[in-house]
């Protein structure tokens, strides 16, 4: 007799396929994705961009002109990266 897929009897697997799914969701950085995240950027090229409108660029290579809250998006993985790899604090 065979158990139809996703029922409680078959352990879970349902809820690991979700899980799966959301970590490949996660790893795969699709366009348009940068603009979900916040940025690493030097501070100085932030205060500079305030005063006069010219865009930075952050980390990742992304270049653009700041104008959001970064503290209401994730940090790009991609930037963390970078950062940790030139000896920055692990986040």
């Amino acid at each position: 007799m065979s158990t139809p897929i996703g029922s409680p009897d078959e352990g879970g697997i349902a809820t690991l396929d979700r899980e799966l799914e959301e970590l490949i969701r996660e790893e795969l950085v699709e366009p348009g994705d940068h603009e979900r995240f916040s940025h690493y950027v030097k501070k100085d090229k932030i205060l500079e961009s305030a005063l006069t409108g010219k865009p930075v660029r952050a980390l990742c290579g992304k270049k653009w002109t700041p104008g959001r809250d970064p503290e209401k998006f994730p940090v790009c993985p991609t930037c963390k990266e970078i950062y940790a790899s030139l000896g920055g604090a692990p986040s």
